[in-house]
């Protein structure tokens, strides 16, 4: 049974996310892409791990709320310039999902170990960071991994699966692999891990 904040603080989030001016089709329907993206990580969190905490729940759907406000361009378009970005839009993910769990009535305990998990603090190390950054490479392998096939080459490809992976933990890595690929797709996952 959903509490009253949960509710409240889960449709402002999509309400947040509804406004992305970018989209994405999925199945012949068009959708605003962070609202999509929240959906997905929502959905495999709660198949990936059913018990999982109010806390991982909130920082599953606001993983990426409101990603568009900060866009990479930008940055200086270089490594430095990539980390740097990836750093600000933590904390401005942590800060979007705090005002809206203040104003859903959570108390401060909570809102902190939401921004805590969105900021994927103690990764490997805690629990929920470590569920949480599952979760996130599940969804980017099932639903983004393709995209990146038609954009990069095989060598980058191998590289961006192997970071992946190296990230997740071993659950992970046993429901990363009962995701239905394209046959190209899991011969070059099995290529970039040596299986």
């Amino acid at each position: 049974m959903k509490t009253m904040p949960f509710l409240n603080a889960s449709a402002w989030i999509d309400a947040e996310n509804e406004a992305d001016p970018n989209s994405e089709i999925y199945q012949e329907i068009t959708y605003p892409k962070e609202l999509l993206y929240s959906d997905r990580m929502y959905e495999r969190l709660m198949t990936f791990q059913p018990t999982a905490s109010e806390e991982v729940q909130i920082a599953a759907k606001a993983q990426h709320i409101c990603r568009w406000k900060i866009a990479r361009e930008s940055y200086p378009m270089d490594r430095v310039g990539y980390l740097k970005w990836r750093e600000d839009l933590k904390k401005f993910h942590a800060k979007t999902t705090a005002d809206i769990l203040q104003k859903a009535g959570y108390e401060d305990a909570f809102i902190d170990r939401v921004s805590f998990l969105i900021e994927k603090k103690l990764l490997k190390k805690d629990e929920e960071t470590q569920l949480l950054e599952d979760v996130i490479c599940l969804v980017f392998l099932e639903f983004y991994l393709d995209p990146f096939v038609h954009k990069h080459d095989e060598e980058k490809l191998k590289n961006i699966i192997l970071k992946t992976w190296n990230k997740m933990s071993d659950k992970g890595h046993q429901e990363a692999l009962k995701i239905e690929y394209t046959p190209e797709n899991l011969q070059l996952i099995k290529n970039a891990l040596g299986l």
